[in-house]
């Protein structure tokens, strides 16, 4: 018999929506500022999604810690370029209305004998209140912010700044053994006794971290500017097509392959092709210096790259726990939805129509569906000859937590096909390629469900009829109630036919009256 999905309730594993919750669009402005020894950012949150969204993002490379080894003080240039980035985050702060703000400043601020002094003068000048935090409350918080990306995350989690890089053990939520040391770059390019002194101390210091520490994660979350930098020459080694730093893999045989081509190459070649910005790829052949060695004595079984730290760990820390619960993914998702959808809420009926096609699935590709169906619509502005294109960039592009590079590759796709029906000729023929056959054929088979079913019902798809599908048998059936006989017009039909194409199945559609279903009449 068919039913229609409970409009009210049936959320199934996510839960409902709450992002209209007054205790969650209390933070609706988020202002965080990162005071760190080389570079100082200041991040206005949209947080009222679990995943976080970027409503303004400023960097200034002030380089408070330049030259932080040889006078034990903070760089006077980098003193005035911090004042004055305060001062404009003040203005900005007051002009977009954030609240809270949340200051932090690391490393740099904390070791400096200056560093007390700079901080009362920065809020005496600007009003806006700085806590400096030692070495285990930075790893703490950036820990956390890996785990705004990935819930469950387990490993051990590096975090390199300018003058300092730390480490923290996670697990089950969790965050274990937390410590500091003074691996960054910054701080290195002080070291007397050249090249072999300076490959002692990051020798010595990494094993005595690692023997504390503890080695063998699975996976280690790097987090920082510099691995950044550094993992973005290791797409440029590999050729990798897909952009995007945040979930990058690597392995340890990566790792070493690219500090070797980054000791080869020249900062300016590095620069020309991958436009990192003079200051920040100064400090890359130091920091790959300490991930070779790092990743020498942890022996992980990969490396993944968090564009999330510090600052999205200060945002976590202000999220009721309700919100911390839900799925970065789903949530982000739900938002969009939400702001730019023409029928919000539409998604979820789409997905529970769908369904019937992925009753096999894993539940980790039933996430990717549930977020399919909930993004279907949101690029409905684009002009209409792009609208597969803008939908693939904006999986693909987009800030979103919860989610591997394969996993956004066939979102992308799924929602390609969601609005054109062939991929071939497309610019992204070459992104494609990172997934294999199998799910580039279950992602065609999503956009062609979504494009039928949003087409099939302006409504509760599920109120009109439902799909069946026979895998053994390659077969699939529309049971269609007879009061909707009129919604399946010749362009309907035709996309559920381009829906059986792409199952490789045999079709036919059937008519449901009272308890009974029968083949409609021609």
């Amino acid at each position: 018999m068919l039913e229609s999905t409970d409009s009210e309730a049936d959320y199934g594993q996510f839960g409902p929506p709450i992002f209209d919750d007054p205790s969650v669009r209390a933070l609706s402005r988020v202002a965080v500022i990162d005071i760190g020894s080389n570079s100082i950012r200041m991040v206005i949150f949209d947080g009222a999604a679990r995943s976080p969204a970027y409503f303004f993002n400023e960097k200034v490379m002030a380089g408070l810690g330049a030259g932080f080894a040889a006078t034990g003080r903070l760089h006077p240039q980098g003193k005035a370029r911090a004042m004055a980035a305060m001062k404009r985050f003040r203005q900005l702060i007051e002009g977009m209305g954030a609240a809270p703000v949340i200051a932090v400043a690391t490393a740099a601020m904390r070791e400096a004998e200056d560093g007390e002094a700079f901080r009362a003068e920065v809020e005496a000048e600007t009003g806006i209140a700085i806590r400096i935090i030692d070495g285990a409350e930075e790893a703490r918080l950036s820990a956390q912010g890996v785990l705004v990306g990935w819930p469950g995350a387990e490993g051990l989690v590096c975090d390199i700044g300018g003058s300092s890089m730390e480490l923290a053990r996670i697990g089950e939520g969790r965050i274990g053994t937390r410590l500091t040391s003074p691996l960054g770059p910054l701080r290195l390019q002080g070291i007397k006794g050249g090249k072999k002194a300076v490959r002692t101390k990051i020798k010595d210091t990494v094993a005595d971290l690692v023997e504390r520490v503890g080695t063998g994660p699975d996976r280690l979350f790097l987090v920082g500017g510099s691995w950044r930098a550094i993992a973005r020459i290791d797409m440029e080694r590999r050729g990798y097509p897909l952009h995007v730093l945040h979930e990058y893999r690597m392995t340890p045989k990566d790792v070493r392959a690219t500090v070797k081509f980054i000791q080869k190459s020249t900062v300016p070649e590095l620069r020309a092709a991958t436009g990192i910005g003079e200051s920040r790829m100064s400090l890359v052949p130091l920091a790959a210096q300490v991930l070779r060695e790092v990743v020498k004595a942890v022996k992980p079984r990969e490396i993944a790259i968090s564009s999330y730290g510090i600052r999205e760990g200060v945002l976590f820390e202000q999220m009721p726990q309700q919100l911390r619960d839900r799925d970065p993914l789903i949530e982000a998702c739900r938002f969009a939805e939400a702001k730019d959808a023409r029928q919000p809420g539409f998604g979820r009926a789409l997905y529970h129509f769908v369904l019937p096609l992925f009753r096999s699935a894993p539940r980790a590709r039933l996430r990717i569906v549930r977020a399919a169906c909930l993004l279907h619509d949101v690029n409905w502005r684009a002009h209409p000859d792009y609208r597969h294109e803008s939908c693939f960039d904006s999986a693909t592009r987009a800030n979103l937590g919860g989610m591997t590079h394969q996993e956004r590759v066939f979102l992308g796709l799924a929602l390609l096909h969601r609005y054109k029906g062939s991929r071939e000729g497309t610019r992204f023929e070459e992104m494609i390629s990172i997934l294999p056959p199998e799910d580039v054929a279950a992602a065609e088979v999503l956009g062609r469900a979504m494009r039928f079913g949003s087409m099939f019902s302006a409504e509760e798809p599920l109120s009109h009829g439902e799909l069946r599908w026979f895998p053994k048998k390659r077969h699939v059936e529309l049971r269609l109630r007879n009061a909707a006989l009129d919604l399946l017009g010749e362009v309907a039909a035709s996309r559920f036919n381009s829906l059986a194409a792409a199952l490789g199945a045999t079709s036919d559609i059937r008519r449901v009256r009272g308890g009974s279903v029968e083949a409609p009449k021609a």
